[in-house]
């Protein structure tokens, strides 16, 4: 059967992509035909998120990269482009979740968050930009949130301002691409069922139920599904796009 859209002969690139959101992701990206490189912080869990895709006829490798670190991400980035000899489409789906309320936020917690949720995405489209510019059909697609659109209930001001980050960077570096046929758009998942969501306390769960008109949280393979669109070649005229997948949390 033929698909609907189009990811194969591409190598893409998704961070935080050992577990959760970022390892549905990579599955799905592998599933439609890509070359998918599993970058995560954890060497082991990357490499054993790689041999599950390879297992399953899709062709993926681990790579270690602390994306708050602008040296690791060179080298990581370095190091898939070296391996595929391409590189196509960046996921940014590295992320750090907090809820601490305002009086608990401590600077430390602050800066760690914007280093990884802000910061990391920023960096990792500034050194992929040199190999992606070769591409015919480069993508770059970064995953924000709920949060990030609207403020957010339970999440801490550092993951809100993170998230708020990301989407302002993806509309302005959309625009500064486009002229390269480089397009840049964001995936906002509402609360999402993985281990960041599960610290949430009971009473916190109930209260976001609540705001979510369908009643339950995204599923990990509701972004992937979100993604998949936006990386094929088909999205190629969409771009500064945030595409919310929240069950109508937010409509706006």
């Amino acid at each position: 059967m033929k698909q609907i859209f189009t990811l194969e002969n591409r190598v893409a690139l998704v961070t935080g992509a050992a577990q959760g959101i970022g390892n549905a992701i990579a599955t799905k990206l592998a599933d439609g035909g890509m070359k998918v490189a599993i970058v995560d912080i954890n060497q082991d869990q990357a490499q054993a998120a790689a041999e599950v895709i390879k297992g399953n006829g899709g062709e993926a490798i681990g790579v270690a990269c602390d994306v708050s670190d602008e040296k690791s991400i060179a080298a990581a980035v370095e190091q898939i482009a070296g391996h595929f000899g391409q590189l196509d489409v960046v996921v940014n789906c590295a992320g750090i979740l907090s809820s601490a309320k305002i009086p608990d936020v401590q600077r430390g917690e602050w800066d760690k968050i914007l280093a990884v949720n802000l910061s990391g995405t920023f960096f990792m489209i500034q050194k992929a930009l040199p190999y992606l510019e070769k591409s015919s059909c480069a993508r770059i697609i970064n995953i924000g949130s709920n949060a990030g659109r609207m403020g957010g209930y339970e999440n801490s001001q550092s993951y809100t301002a993170s998230k708020g980050g990301v989407i302002a960077i993806t509309m302005g570096i959309a625009r500064q691409l486009a002229p390269k046929g480089i397009t840049v758009n964001a995936v906002c998942p509402g609360t999402t069922e993985s281990k960041m969501s599960a610290k949430y306390d009971e009473e916190s769960m109930k209260r976001l139920l609540s705001r979510i008109p369908m009643g339950r949280l995204g599923k990990p393979e509701d972004s992937a599904a979100a993604v998949a669109f936006l990386a094929s070649e088909e999205a190629g005229f969409i771009t500064g796009l945030m595409l919310d997948v929240n069950g109508g949390m937010y409509m706006g």
